[in-house]
């Protein structure tokens, strides 16, 4: 038991104030996870606030309109969390009365909850005695017990979840789980900790045997695909052309503007392209290069162009997700960062 108090104690000295552990309501917990997700905490903590905010109770949340919640949840990324977290907040008041769940298997059949955060909801709203087993969790075991198999093998996670449960401290599950978590992310840190100040470091592997640089293993990162998405900027008077994206690719039911994807990087001086784009826009269509991005998502590396487009023919009937809309309605619109931030840099900086 020595491991687990050292780490509780140093968890009552030097723990975050953070505003969810000054709960056990599951939907507010449930909030923070969710949102936490991929997400430093402090790029997290003024979207929890936000959330929060607008949705103080999960009934609220469900009885909002997905593009509200998109629109809270932009520049987060992953943006099928949030319209998880939608789906779940309406399962919640449809199939459970409004009432959070605080069981560990009944928290399982809700959208976008796996055993991670299940194990968390429930351990801190209801002291369920479960493992949380996060990115932090990994790393403070395969240092302290000098584990190197693969963290994101099938047998490294079978293998961590079996000694993170085997480790938790049953007395205050909820107090071990935040503190080994909240040792990873503040002491047990991926690059330099100052293991000199640890209060485990007499007995970890890792740093007896000087393999903290080398400890957790992790097997390579999946190859990101490169694509190239060249964007026409239509305007009507006060009214710009958008386009609400659709399902079964990036970005669904957020608002960017008509767009060719090409196989590489093109220019207006390369013959297909604009072939291409008078195709779609009528022969008598002139655009002119406004400014060039780049996005780098998790599998994805987007490059983006943006093109100003004039003297274009357009057929909307075959069309349906394209709208004029005016700049404040747009403003009012969810989009991915990166055309958030080109809104705000061609359109606003004219205003």
């Amino acid at each position: 038991m020595a491991f687990q108090k050292e780490l509780i104690n140093w968890y009552q000295t030097n723990k975050r104030d953070l505003p969810w552990r000054h709960t056990t309501d599951a939907y507010t917990i449930w909030l923070s996870e969710i949102i936490l997700q991929q997400t430093r905490v402090e790029q997290g903590l003024p979207y929890f606030n936000r959330f929060l905010e607008n949705f103080p109770t999960v009934s609220d949340f469900a009885s909002a309109s997905e593009t509200q919640v998109l629109k809270l949840w932009q520049g987060l990324g992953y943006y099928s969390r949030g319209r998880n977290m939608h789906a779940t907040a309406q399962i919640v008041v449809n199939n459970f009365k409004g009432i959070f769940p605080t069981s560990h298997d009944e928290l399982l059949k809700l959208k976008g909850i796996g055993e991670y955060t299940a194990a968390a909801i429930s351990s801190f709203s209801s002291a369920e005695p479960r493992a949380v087993v996060d990115g932090n969790v990994f790393r403070v075991l395969s240092r302290y017990f000098g584990i190197a198999t693969p963290i994101n093998s099938p047998a490294g996670k079978k293998e961590f979840f079996q000694l993170a449960n085997e480790l938790l401290f049953l007395p205050d599950p909820a107090t071990y789980n935040q503190a080994i978590m909240e040792f990873g992310a503040v002491q047990c840190k991926p690059k330099s900790p100052n293991c000199g100040i640890c209060p485990i470091n007499m007995d970890c592997f890792a740093f007896k045997n000087q393999k903290v640089k080398d400890l957790p293993v992790k097997l390579g990162k999946i190859k990101q695909k490169h694509r190239f998405f060249n964007y026409f900027i239509l305007q009507n008077n006060d009214e710009i052309l958008v386009r609400e994206r659709q399902a079964g690719d990036i970005w669904q039911h957020l608002y960017d503007f008509p767009s060719i994807e090409t196989a590489e990087a093109v220019t207006i001086f390369d013959q297909e392209f604009p072939k291409r784009a008078q195709e779609e826009f009528g022969s008598t269509a002139i655009f002119t290069h406004i400014t060039s991005k780049k996005h780098i998502l998790t599998h994805q590396i987007i490059h983006l162009q943006f093109f100003a487009l004039k003297n274009y023919i357009f057929n909307f009937n075959k069309r349906k997700e394209l709208n004029w809309v005016s700049l404040d309605t747009l403003d009012e619109l969810p989009q991915p960062k990166v055309i958030h931030d080109f809104i705000q840099e061609y359109f606003h900086s004219k205003r």
